[in-house]
C-alpha cells in the first residue's frame, strides 16, 4: 500500500496525519491512550523519549567534513533564522505579553521561526542553488529540533529555561553527531529512521490534544505561516549581502520555511518551564499548520526570487559586452 511513500509526498502529512489521528482517538475513545502498559508508554508518556531519538537522527546528519564555504554559508543561514526569532519574539512580547498577539505567542513565533525545512531546503538547493548552498545543510540542521528555541527562549528571559535542560537537549545531538561522524552507515540508517520517529512522537503529542484546540489553531497558524514564509525576502537579501558574487543564490528565501517539526517543541519548552504548559497545545497545531503553509509557499518565492536573480544577470552582461563593442 506504500503508506509511509504517500505521507511523505503529502505535504506534512508526517505531522498532520498522526496529529488529526491521535486527536480524533482521543475525541471517540478518551480512555484509549490510558490503557497501560506499552500502549500508554508509547503514545502518551513517549514523548520525551522520541525527542531523545529524534535529536540523535538530527545531530547525525551534521558532517564535520562540510568546511570552507558550506559552513560558512551554514552558518550564516542558521545565525539569520536564529537572530530573527529572537527579535520578533521579543517584539511580541514588549507590546502584546505572554498572551501574544493574534493568539500567536511569543514562544510560538520563535519556535516558527528559528526552525526551517531542511528537506525542502535540500530540495530547491537541487535546482536553485550551487553545491556550496547544499553542503550548508549540515549547519542549518542544527536548527531542526528545540535546541535553539530552548536558548533563545532562555537567554530572552521570555521562559524560565533550566541550565540542566538546555544540557539534556545538547547531549543526544552531539551523541548523533559523533556517532554519525564515525560511521557513514549509522548516517543512512537515521535518515531512514526519522520519518518513522516523526511519525509516532506526533501521535504522542496529539495524545493531549483536542479538537478544539486544532480548530482554534487554524486561522492563527495560517498566519504564522504568512509571517515565517515572509521571512524569506529578507533572509534572500542578507545572504547575498554578506557572499561574493558568484556565490550567491536564492537559497537564502528557502529558509524562510517552519519545519514540520517544530510541531514537537512546545512541548519540550513546557517540560523545561511549566508555566508555558497552558500555551503548548495551541503552538504545537499552530507549527503544524504554519509548517504546511510555507511548504506550500516556500517554492513559488525561491523560484520567483531565482528568476530575478537571473534576470538581472543577463541584463548586467548585456550591458558589459555593449560597453566591450
Amino acid at each position: 500500500m506504500k503508506i509511509l511513500n504517500k505521507l511523505q509526498k503529502m505535504p506534512g502529512g508526517l505531522v498532520i496525519v498522526p496529529l488529526i489521528l491521535a486527536v480524533f482517538i482521543k475525541s471517540v475513545f478518551p480512555s484509549f491512550f490510558e490503557i497501560g502498559g506499552f500502549t500508554t508508554g508509547l503514545f502518551k508518556n513517549g514523548q520525551p523519549a522520541m525527542m531523545g531519538l529524534f535529536l540523535i537522527l538530527c545531530g547525525s546528519a551534521i558532517d564535520v567534513k562540510q568546511v570552507g564555504m558550506p559552513l560558512y554559508k551554514g552558518s550564516i543561514l542558521t545565525g539569520m533564522k536564529f537572530i530573527l526569532g529572537i527579535l520578533l519574539g521579543l517584539t511580541v512580547a514588549k507590546f502584546f505579553g505572554p498572551s501574544g498577539w493574534m493568539g500567536l505567542t511569543p514562544m510560538v513565533i520563535i519556535a516558527a521561526i528559528t526552525n526551517s525545512n531542511g528537506s525542502l531546503y535540500i530540495s530547491l538547493s537541487s535546482q536553485f542553488g550551487k553545491p556550496t548552498d547544499t553542503g550548508a545543510i549540515s549547519i542549518l540542521s542544527l536548527n531542526d529540533g528545540p535546541f535553539f528555541t530552548l536558548v533563545a527562549l532562555g537567554a530572552t528571559g521570555l521562559a524560565t529555561i533550566p541550565f540542566k535542560a538546555l544540557i539534556a537537549t545538547i547531549i543526544p545531538l552531539i551523541i548523533g553527531f559523533v556517532w554519525g561522524n564515525l560511521d557513514q552507515d549509522f548516517r543512512e540508517v537515521c535518515k531512514k529512521a526519522q520519518p518513522i520517529v516523526t511519525f509516532f512522537m506526533t501521535i504522542a503529542i496529539g495524545s493531549g490534544t483536542n479538537l478544539s484546540t486544532l480548530v482554534t489553531a487554524g486561522a492563527s497558524g495560517v498566519i504564522l505561516g504568512l509571517i515565517s514564509a515572509a521571512t524569506g525576502f529578507l533572509f534572500f537579501y542578507l545572504y547575498n549581502m554578506l557572499l561574493k558574487k558568484e556565490e550567491r543564490s536564492a537559497m537564502g528565501a528557502a529558509i524562510g520555511t517552519t519545519a514540520l517539526n517544530s510541531a514537537m517543541t512546545p512541548s519540550v519548552i513546557a517540560e523545561a518551564d511549566v508555566s508555558m504548559a497552558p500555551y503548548a497545545p495551541l503552538a504545537t497545531a499552530q507549527c503544524a499548520t504554519a509548517s504546511i503553509i510555507t511548504l506550500f509557499l516556500c517554492p513559488f518565492i525561491v523560484a520567483f526570487l531565482d528568476g530575478r536573480m537571473k534576470k538581472k544577470l543577463a541584463l548586467e552582461d548585456a550591458v558589459k559586452e555593449s560597453i566591450s563593442v
